[in-house]
């Protein structure tokens, strides 16, 4: 069993690392996990995490404002600027790796974004007794699902009706041997690039032999702005995970594999999709300004994978602090 998951954080990290640490274990040791029932257990899983955080924040209130009142006649307390948690937030995407799943060839969506303008988004906003201003929720944030940010959040509301919700939208494929490899990323590479060009840089480098972790270095920096003074498009904080799926081949036989395939096509084919103009989009859809960047890579064999369904479960719209990492499994 695999799990790749990409989180990220927003006003801080606290969030994407204690997920990051308990989201996958949630799941896997769920009793809806050991039934199959994998929908299920991604559903009940991010909602735990969600529940988890706002019990933690509960707690920490109360045993900082104790200690604060007993140090409060010898001075003000200060503001701890490592206690993030009442205004910071994750969202995440999870690819919960089985034995039969995945792609089908061709750059395939297996998310949609969750911004608060789209009509479904709005219309739960809305009955939770927020609204959707500047295309931002309340006129603030510019996503409508995340773990944390309970600033969005009320207590009085059910977890799937809320402004801000935790509720994923879980997609479910097949991997085959001819699936070359999965992309998770946030919105500050889909802003820039779609779905069809994101894979065609990916197998152009492949197939120039660059290193799966600085593919993802390289497809970041070509989505930045080339000044991030005025925010929007280009701007945002960037995350990339690439996953290799090596089909019972060697790390090197499926370079070679996806090298042999890009040579069968036109090089100007190539160059037109990954050189197309950046997507127009709102400047109000970037949540905070040009910030840190992260990638990873992993590499799975699809004879690991067999016989049974995949999952990718999204939050969409994660942004956090850049960091490299290069895995293979």
């Amino acid at each position: 069993m695999r799990t790749g998951c990409l989180l990220a954080g927003l006003i801080g990290a606290n969030v994407a690392k204690y997920s990051s640490k308990n989201l996958s274990r949630i799941v896997i040791e769920s009793a809806d996990f050991e039934k199959g029932n994998f929908k299920d257990a991604l559903r009940k899983g991010f909602l735990q995490i969600d529940e988890d955080l706002r019990a933690g924040i509960r707690y920490e209130c109360v045993t900082r404002i104790l200690e604060r009142i007993s140090s409060y006649l010898h001075k003000f307390p200060q503001k701890d600027p490592e206690y993030e948690h009442e205004t910071s937030g994750c969202t995440a995407i999870v690819a919960l790796l089985t034995k039969d799943n995945e792609l089908d060839g061709e750059a395939i969506p297996l998310s949609e974004d969750h911004k608060p303008g789209n009509p479904k988004e709005t219309e739960r906003i809305e009955k939770a007794g927020g609204h959707v201003e500047f295309g931002r929720v309340n006129g603030n944030l510019a996503l409508s699902r995340a773990l944390g940010d309970f600033d969005f959040k009320n207590a009085n509301v059910p977890a799937q009706e809320q402004a801000v919700t935790a509720d994923p939208d879980i997609t479910m494929r097949k991997i085959t041997h001819q699936d070359e490899f999965m992309v998770l990323a946030c919105d500050g590479i889909w802003d820039c690039l779609s779905n069809a060009q994101v894979a065609a840089y990916v197998r152009k480098h492949v197939a120039n032999n660059v290193p799966l972790k600085e593919i993802c270095e390289r497809l970041m920096d070509s989505c930045l702005a080339d000044s991030t003074s005025t925010g929007g498009v280009g701007c945002d904080n960037m995350t990339v995970e690439i996953v290799a799926f090596l089909n019972g081949q060697t790390e090197d036989k499926w370079y070679a594999k996806i090298r042999e395939s890009v040579a069968a096509v036109s090089p100007m084919d190539i160059v037109n999709s990954i050189d197309s103009p950046q997507k127009e989009t709102d400047d109000n859809d970037s949540d905070h300004d040009a910030g840190g960047m992260k990638s990873e890579s992993r590499q799975y064999s699809v004879d690991e994978l067999r016989n049974a369904p995949s999952l990718t479960s999204s939050l969409s719209d994660p942004q956090p602090e850049r960091e490299t990492e290069d895995r293979a499994g």
